[in-house]
């Protein structure tokens, strides 16, 4: 069952508790919402007092207001952090989950960060990207010339859904904004920064956020440890409950 919080800045966030002991605070990806960490908050509760949040324009919190980052998202978490007197939290972040966690943890302390399929790695693009990317650019400057500022809005932001991912398409355009922003902030400078031992799983065939991230991220934080699951995709959680929940438990258990 939900619970909310008002927040300093305005915002409304929903999350769940389960469990006692020590704090952990899940973060899902884009898309989705604490649901989809429902499985991760069952394993987490046997060890410890779990919050699963709905980030702000995902599950039962409303959209932030204006275009956020991944230092707005961050903000959230930092207040929420501290308006519930948490204190040295474990996080968990999956996919876009990950990128707030990497943030949070390069400048606040925590006990442990696990990075799910995490992003935080700007993708590599190739050379067809860089043309569709210039080719849109040019787009739109004939349609302001054909249409006028507003007609040409409206047919920019059809085209934009059209050429998008499935997430982009299936945003409002508040979330489109934010998603185009965040997929492109890269936080490897932060990534040396991070002081807790950190665990990081993967699946083998993740082509959102593939291996070769995973291995920058883990050269990158000072106490890391990649785990790969074979055959796995983007939600290796979820492909491999088993022996996803044995690795958790084993990472949350052990004594540093």
């Amino acid at each position: 069952m939900r619970q909310y919080i008002n927040l300093d800045d305005g915002t409304r966030l929903a999350y769940t508790v389960s469990g006692e002991g020590k704090p952990m605070i899940l973060m899902h990806g884009w898309g989705c919402n604490a649901d989809t960490l429902a499985s991760v908050e069952k394993t987490a509760a046997e060890s410890h007092r779990v919050y699963n949040i709905d980030f702000p324009g995902f599950g039962q919190s409303p959209e932030p207001a204006q275009v956020w980052g991944v230092d707005d998202y961050t903000r959230v978490l930092e207040d929420f952090v501290r308006r519930l007197g948490i204190e040295k939290p474990v996080l968990l972040g999956h996919s876009f989950g990950g990128r707030v966690g990497i943030l949070y943890s390069s400048r606040n302390p925590v006990d442990r960060l696990v990075l799910v399929d995490a992003a935080g790695v700007k993708p590599r693009r190739p050379p067809g990207y860089y043309v569709k990317v210039y080719s849109f650019k040019f787009m739109k400057q004939v349609y302001r010339l054909i249409y006028g500022k507003e007609g040409a809005a409206k047919r920019i932001e059809a085209e934009r859904a059209r050429r998008g991912s499935a997430d982009y398409q299936s945003a409002s355009p508040r979330m489109r904004a934010i998603l185009s922003k965040v997929v492109n902030e890269d936080l490897c400078h932060v990534m040396p920064a991070i002081k807790a031992p950190t665990l990081l799983i993967y699946g083998e065939n993740d082509t959102a956020t593939p291996v070769r991230d995973a291995k920058k991220i883990e050269s990158l934080v000072p106490d890391a440890g990649l785990v790969v699951f074979p055959g796995c995709g983007h939600y290796s959680f979820l492909d491999n409950p088993y022996q996803f929940a044995a690795v958790l438990r084993s990472f949350l258990t052990n004594k540093k």
